[in-house]
């Protein structure tokens, strides 16, 4: 039983998000059939889509986002108005931050109280009446005749964005094809800290451009990302214009090579794929014209993705040794297709995918494994999924790759069976631990070493995570008992002696929490 409990916490950890707390019996269900267990989910044809209500597609929220933009400026420009000649302007309100730009000297009390069951509330607007003037002689007009403000449409769509993809890990089986949709989500990943459109487009691109494809073509994943709005945005492709279209030589601007070079060093080929810099500039060229509708809508529904023909650089272009014909759009996605089946990009993708899941020094006999798959096949990441999981390798290599943040955060939540239902907490506690939701700090993602999350600070800051948590819940659980449900008897000898030598229940829980069964995978 003890190989069955050890195999089993390779599928839930290595593979998901761990296992979860109360009448799941995800640990018994995964030793009776590991590889099986993993497999499941693969099997599901739609698992990986997210539908919740209130989420909008992309063409929804730009339009919702001229929107917001034109109501704050006619605020602005009301309350100017508004504003008496004679008396000085008051000084702005401070803008309120995002989630992710939280300073982290945050108090860690308010951290993580929806994993310990405590809603959190929000402050209520000060009361704002005003008294009749007959009443207050000799004051300036009443403070009730400034304009409303409008609602942070922005915050309130990244905020809903980021709950309906937290409910979903914490919900799922095993968590197998989530861990493939926050894989592939970092790989092209973009920055919400661009800009109220990147911000509103962040949780929309993943749904639209990496979940329907996670079990599909990588060729299909790479032709939805690079013409989604919100990596066309992050990257600037919309201000790039062909020297010699008819756009460039009005405007005299010509081209913003941010999104080639990023398709390439990043997204498909790799650093040493064979590309030169003529290349990037040629695939520049390729893709000019890739944009989307703004919000006078002249190229489509504001917020929609366009092919702009006037921008797109006319005649022929040669990328990688082959010549593409001058046919408009289908130029640059002809270019992709191609470049998606690369050898460079079959070894790249195989040797990032292994790392991430197995080790930070890939096994170079299961990536040429998952290499020849990815060729075989035509990019089929349900294949490769597969062929990671039927691979001996990835069943025998010892768990020491550091859980992320986020996987952190998420392992915690489902062990002690919580369901948010506020994301403010777990987004403060990323913030805090330096992988805030959807915002890394450039557009190669977030690291994905053992390294990049072990450093003595992030390892303190889990802790006090882990002790408030501790602290909240403690008393309420017997941390025995989870670990029975995180590990059985998988677990070390150390791990359970320090838990059953701990002085309180709030101490167990917390050193449960900073274990290697929690914090490795």
């Amino acid at each position: 039983m003890a190989r069955d409990s050890q195999a089993a916490l390779v599928a839930l950890n290595r593979f998901g998000f761990g296992a979860r707390g109360g009448a799941s019996g995800d640990l018994i269900n995964a030793a009776s059939d590991p590889r099986g267990f993993v497999k499941a989910e693969l099997a599901r044809p739609f698992g990986a889509l997210l539908e919740a209500p209130g989420l909008q597609s992309t063409p929804q929220l730009g339009q919702a986002a001229f929107a917001y933009q034109d109501q704050v400026k006619q605020a602005r420009e009301a309350a100017k108005a508004a504003t008496p000649t004679e008396a000085p302007a008051p000084p702005p309100p401070a803008e309120q931050k995002p989630d992710n730009q939280i300073r982290r000297n945050l108090s860690l009390n308010t951290v993580m109280t929806e994993i310990a069951g405590q809603r959190m509330t929000e402050a209520k607007p000060a009361d704002t009446a005003i008294k009749p003037d007959g009443m207050q002689p000799n004051v300036a007009a009443p403070a009730a005749a400034k304009p409303a403000q409008p609602l942070n449409v922005i915050q309130k769509t990244f905020r809903a964005e980021a709950l309906a993809r937290l409910q979903r890990a914490m919900m799922v089986d095993c968590g197998f094809t989530e861990r493939l949709v926050v894989f592939w989500s970092n790989h092209f990943c973009i920055s919400a800290n661009k800009g109220e459109l990147a911000r509103m487009w962040a949780g929309a691109f993943e749904r639209e451009a990496i979940r329907p494809h996670v079990l599909g073509r990588f060729a299909d994943m790479l032709k939805a990302v690079e013409q989604h709005p919100a990596m066309l945005f992050f990257l600037d492709n919309q201000q790039s214009l062909g020297p010699d279209s008819r756009a460039g030589q009005n405007r005299k601007r010509g081209l913003n090579e941010n999104l080639a070079r990023e398709i390439m060093e990043l997204h498909t080929l790799g650093v040493g794929g064979g590309y030169t810099q003529e290349d990037v500039t040629s695939l520049a060229r390729i893709i000019t014209g890739w944009t989307f509708a703004g919000r006078q809508g002249q190229l489509g529904a504001p917020g929609s993705f366009a092919f702009n023909a006037n921008a797109h650089q006319p005649g022929p272009q040669q990328l990688l040794g082959k010549t593409y014909e001058a046919t408009g759009l289908a130029q640059g996605e002809a270019a992709l297709a191609d470049i998606a089946r690369h050898p460079s990009t079959a070894n790249f993708i195989a040797t990032k995918f292994v790392r991430h899941f197995v080790a930070d020094d890939p096994p170079q006999a299961v990536v040429a494994r998952l290499r020849d798959v990815f060729v075989r096949t035509d990019g089929d990441l349900k294949a490769l999924a597969t062929a990671l999981v039927d691979s001996n390798e990835a069943w025998q290599a010892p768990l020491i790759k550091m859980r992320s943040p986020y996987d952190f955060l998420v392992a915690s939540g489902r062990l002690l069976a919580r369901v948010p239902e506020d994301p403010g907490p777990y987004l403060n506690s990323l913030n805090l631990l330096g992988q805030p939701l959807w915002t890394p700090a450039g557009p190669n993602g977030f690291p994905d070493t053992a390294a990049a999350w072990a450093a003595p600070e992030g390892m303190k800051l889990r802790l006090d995570i882990a002790s408030q948590m501790g602290a909240r819940l403690g008393p309420n659980i017997d941390p025995l008992d989870l670990l029975e449900f995180a590990a059985a008897d998988a677990a070390s000898i150390e791990t359970r002696k320090t838990i059953e030598r701990a002085e309180s229940r709030q101490q167990a829980l917390a050193l449960l929490l900073m274990s290697p069964e929690l914090q490795r995978r």
